[in-house]
């Protein structure tokens, strides 16, 4: 059975690092485009060991599939960075970067928005 399991919200606290972010400058409507955005999120609380025992786990074959920010050129390395930070290098070779996520095959897709990145025609 193959798992992929999105990063942002899912595993990595992407809406409390944009919250922080229009809270220090309401200037900034999209605070993603900033370089370092992505590679200093929070994981989200019980979201790497979550993840680690799925990926452990011999019935799945497990992949993190996130969509890139098109407003931040750098989100594609700092994805990976932050893959390697909070779950090891071994992780790096099962994180998969697609802007249309409809476009994977697999059995199941853990995602918060089921709307986005053509996510619903997983």
């Amino acid at each position: 059975m193959v798992i992929y399991v999105d990063m942002d919200d899912v595993i990595c606290d992407f809406k409390k690092a944009f919250d922080e972010a229009i809270l220090n400058d309401s200037q900034t409507k999209h605070p993603q485009s900033q370089y370092g955005f992505f590679a200093d999120l929070e994981p989200l609380d019980g979201a790497i060991s979550a993840v680690t025992a799925i990926n452990k786990s011999p019935q799945y074959e497990f992949y993190i599939l996130t969509a890139p920010s098109p407003r931040n050129p750098l989100c594609y390395t700092e994805k990976r960075v932050w893959v390697e930070k909070h779950l090891g290098y071994n992780f790096v070779e099962k994180l998969i970067i697609c802007s249309n996520k409809g476009l994977l095959k697999g059995d199941i897709l853990i995602d918060d928005n089921i709307s986005g990145e053509r996510a619903r025609e997983f």
